[in-house]
């Protein structure tokens, strides 16, 4: 370090500009954010103190000894201080960061006129997406398919996902050909003024098979998935086309019908059970609508009055229903929300405004 001082006040020294007094006053200033401690104002020099030593203390870093020599050039010698020496450093002060005031805005009120409008509940679609996959419903002479489970080259009885099957066939398809297994569930029957009418079967999907190749009008084939196991005589059709896209519509009156069944035959229904009903696509229903599940009112006797006077209470709305698979007739529904359990005969219509 002591060379370097000497250079550097050498070539002051031999500067013109220098030989003035009025050059010893400099003006360069220290950002007060380079400091790690304040300054004194002047720093009175102790014995055994260098510019190097006040460097590292006030700086964090003794090569700034420069900025504070250049400040204070009747040091005639950087390397030689002295005790009692007086050392100023000129310190910019970061300037104060001045808030705008905030404007003061005079709120008037008003009144926005709007027409009325009904405000939905979210609908979960995770729901009724696993219900389409799986749900269908078929008319009745559309029953038995177009072929079969046959066997399995290691003759197990139950099939699960990528395990390799032999299927029989009643039309001609070719590798790549996909088709839905599906087990018939129980007849769906629609109540009319002349009895009970077979609308169709509720149908459930067990999986998917693709085929892989033909000998001797034996298929082979791949099962791609599998929703649960699947067996031998599990039947085939081709594979459904599935619009996961289902844009809910609410459709408007008027329209009414009735659950005609209830999944597993069951007495009662609740959320996310699959429903029939007796409106379809004559109706105007397509896949995503949704209606609205309404019960009739009791009648009720008025016992105010002696002489017996009955009076029917108003219907209870009971749920809400999403359209999976309409047909002509008939659809198959999935029960978004219910708040008392649902019975066959229950009302099903246009949400009411």
């Amino acid at each position: 370090m002591k060379l370097e001082l000497r250079i550097l006040m050498l070539a002051l020294l031999l500067s013109p500009s220098l030989l003035f007094a009025d050059a010893f006053l400099m003006p360069g200033t220290v950002a007060k954010s380079e400091l790690v401690k304040p300054f004194p104002q002047p720093y009175i020099v102790k014995k055994g103190d260098t510019l190097w030593d006040i460097a590292e203390e006030y700086f964090a870093d003794p090569e700034k000894w420069i900025k504070i020599w250049e400040q204070n050039l009747y040091v005639s010698n950087p390397d030689l201080i002295y005790p009692g020496n007086e050392v100023w450093l000129r310190i910019k002060e970061a300037k104060k960061k001045v808030e705008p005031k905030p404007e003061v805005v005079k709120l008037e009120p008003r009144i926005i006129y709007k027409p009325a409008q009904r405000i939905e509940k979210e609908i979960d679609t995770k729901i009724f997406l696993t219900a389409l996959a799986r749900q269908d419903f078929i008319r009745p002479d559309a029953v038995e398919g177009v072929g079969h489970i046959l066997d399995s080259e290691d003759e197990r009885l139950n099939y699960g996902a990528f395990d390799r099957v032999y299927l029989t066939l009643d039309v001609k398809a070719n590798p790549g050909d996909i088709f839905d297994i599906y087990r018939t569930g129980d007849p769906v029957y629609d109540q009319t003024e002349n009895g009970k009418k077979m609308a169709g079967y509720l149908v459930k999907h067990l999986g998917r098979v693709e085929v892989t190749s033909v000998e001797s009008g034996v298929y082979r084939g791949t099962i791609l998935e599998a929703f649960e196991e699947i067996g031998r005589t599990d039947r085939l059709k081709k594979a459904r086309v599935i619009d996961y896209n289902i844009e809910p519509t609410y459709p408007k009156g008027p329209l009414l019908g009735h659950v005609m069944y209830i999944r597993d035959d069951a007495a009662e229904a609740g959320q996310g059970q699959v429903l029939g009903i007796d409106l379809g696509l004559k109706n105007g229903l397509e896949a995503g609508a949704i209606l609205g599940l309404y019960r009739q009112g009791r009648l009720v006797r008025d016992k105010t009055y002696e002489e017996e006077t009955y009076q029917a209470l108003p219907e209870e709305k009971i749920g809400e229903v999403i359209v999976l698979v309409p047909q002509e007739n008939a659809s198959i529904v999935l029960v978004m929300r219910s708040s008392a359990p649902i019975n066959t005969g229950d009302m099903v219509q246009a949400l009411h405004q």
